[in-house]
């Protein structure tokens, strides 16, 4: 079956079903060929012999005569009947007693009386049944011709053959023809095993190298054996796979720069099909994807936000792009559906899920900016406006009434100039203007030396305000720093813990070197900060509890301003606080 199922063996069979075909046909023709031209060759001589001996018979008086030449003139004397009648034989020489029952059968035979009633002569192929005579033969040729014997009387020459030569000499050419048919099947099988081989060489090249495309490899080449038709074809695969595989070099590439865009994408890109499966995603998406099963963890899982799937029906429906809302955990993101044709019909969508959590932050901020700037103005530009109004109005009777409000406008006019230098250092800091001048200075006695400026303010309130500094090696108190600025730093700290710490409290300035940098702590044993302030002490205009302020609040810009010092100069600043227990502040200058 394997065989039959392979080129080579189909090619195989057909030409040898083709070739056997043909000889059996030819063999059948050439046998009956044969047979029949030996049949009338051994007629015609038949009929020549007989004609010969009757001519000898009539132009000899002497029977016996005639009889001796006519022997001469057979092959076999014992084929040869001379006869008056049927009963009267004359025979060339002695007979056996076979032959003698041979001749008396043939003469029975209805051909034979027409001989001696109708004077004609005959050719006839007569088959002989009886039981006598089977051991001599079976089939003969005879042939009669009628004869003037030397007495007068008018008898016949019969002469016959058998054609058990005939068939021997058929079986003959039968065995050489089939030997010539094995001879040619065999040669025909070598033909054809090599004419296949010839077709089928390259073809099996091509269904390796197939195979090998299949498996992905398109730099598969066959071999050019042939310059015909399978030539050709050898040179329009390989023109295949060198363009197959230019093809899937440029969809690789392709998908490469695709994915990579995707990969780098801020925004989350989801692809869905039609039934809402989600088909292909990207980082961002997949953290989105991550934060919805999260949110919805111990409940039904659900593949995407309602929200967006419900985004997602509205496209399939109505076949046009779809803009949606979605918020979890606290952020905000805005999804952006757009269908995807096949052709005639929506076969999916994708969405670009954006997060816009810091840009509403960003327009918080805005407002609360304007909003704290409108505030912390609102108030000196009154008490300018209306103590300008007293002084206008003359309501003021004395000169001593006259200085006071003189003064109060003009701590007022500090107090708004305080608060734009403020923002303006503020918003230079964090368009990344602000200019550091570096020096190589002994942060310890920096420290203390800052510190020990507010003992009298301290010993005013009766907070105790002490300095606690590690000892080590000089190389490790020497660092780089802009001292202006961090001396501003540490005065921000240091007046807001004295200004939030009760009398008799205590503020304490730690100082703690390590190998990367050295850390300062500002304690305190104020009020402290409520825990959910926490997150935004350092935002502008902070002010947790306006009772702790105590009249003398700052501008509320002060802690902002502190974070951008201490980023610009790559440290980190962070709080630490518990209600009535006090609040610590702790920054971390690197070497």
């Amino acid at each position: 079956m394997r065989l039959w199922r392979s080129v080579v063996g189909k090619l195989w069979i057909t030409i040898l079903l083709l070739v056997a075909f043909v000889l059996f046909i030819l063999t059948i023709l050439q046998l009956e060929f044969f047979q029949n031209y030996h049949l009338e060759q051994v007629e015609n001589d038949l009929s020549d012999t007989a004609e010969k001996i009757a001519s000898v018979l009539e132009s000899h008086q002497d029977l016996s005569m005639g009889l001796q030449i006519s022997k001469e003139i057979v092959d076999d004397p014992h084929n040869l009947i001379v006869a008056e009648d049927r009963n009267q034989l004359y025979y060339a020489e002695d007979i056996t007693a076979e032959h003698l029952e041979l001749h008396q059968e043939i003469l029975q035979q209805k051909e034979v009386a027409a001989v001696f009633e109708q004077q004609e002569s005959f050719v006839k192929e007569i088959h002989l049944n009886g039981e006598s005579v089977s051991n001599l033969y079976e089939n003969i040729v005879a042939v009669g011709a009628p004869v003037q014997l030397g007495n007068g009387n008018t008898g016949a020459v019969l002469i016959f053959q058998s054609l058990e030569e005939i068939k021997e000499t058929t079986r003959q050419t039968t065995r050489l023809i089939l030997l010539a048919a094995g001879i040619a099947i065999i040669l025909t099988t070598i033909f054809a095993f090599f004419l296949s081989t010839r077709i089928t060489a390259p073809l099996r090249k091509m269904r390796e190298a197939a195979f090998e495309v299949a498996r992905g490899r398109f730099d598969t080449k066959v071999p050019i054996l042939t310059h015909d038709e399978i030539g050709e074809l050898a040179t329009a695969f390989n023109q295949m796979g060198k363009q197959l595989n230019y093809n899937m070099h440029a969809l690789s590439q392709e998908k490469e720069q695709l994915s990579s865009i995707l990969s780098s994408m801020a925004d989350g890109v989801i692809t869905f099909n039609r039934d809402g499966t989600i088909l292909i995603t990207n980082p961002p998406a997949e953290r989105f994807l991550q934060q919805w099963y999260y949110e919805q963890e111990g409940n039904e899982q659900e593949a995407i936000p309602p929200n967006l799937k419900e985004l997602l029906e509205k496209v399939i429906l109505l076949e046009n792009e779809q803009t949606g809302e979605v918020s979890l955990q606290g952020r905000s993101y805005v999804v952006i559906v757009s269908p995807l044709y096949n052709e005639e019909y929506v076969r999916g969508a994708v969405a670009v899920v954006r997060d816009m959590t810091e840009e509403r932050r960003l327009d918080k901020l805005r407002k609360d900016f304007i909003a704290n700037v409108s505030h912390e103005l609102r108030t000196p530009i009154a008490m300018l406006q209306g103590y300008s109004e007293a002084i206008i109005d003359d309501i003021a009777a004395s000169e001593e009434e006259k200085k006071e409000i003189a003064k109060i406008i003009y701590e007022e006019s500090l107090r708004m100039g305080r608060l734009v230098n403020d923002l303006l250092d503020l918003a230079r800091m964090e368009a990344g203007h602000i200019t550091l001048n570096y020096e190589k200075t002994d942060i310890s006695g920096f420290l203390e030396r800052v510190t020990n400026k507010f003992q009298g303010i301290a010993k005013e309130k009766n907070i105790e305000l002490s300095f606690i500094g590690e000892k080590s090696n000089d190389q490790e108190q020497l660092i780089y720093i802009d001292p202006d600025r961090i001396e501003q730093v540490l005065t921000n700290l240091v007046d807001n813990a004295l200004r939030h710490t009760p009398d008799t409290g205590h503020v304490h300035v730690n100082y703690k070197p390590t190998k990367s940098g050295v850390l300062v702590e500002v304690s305190d044993s104020g009020s402290g900060i409520p825990e959910e302030d926490l997150p935004f002490v350092f935002e502008r205009f902070y002010k947790a509890d306006k009772a702790r302020t105590r009249g003398k609040s700052g501008t509320g810009l002060g802690l902002a301003i502190a974070r951008n010092i201490i980023d610009a100069h790559n440290g980190q600043i962070s709080v630490h606080s518990k209600l009535d227990q006090g609040t610590t502040f702790s920054f971390f200058l690197p070497q």
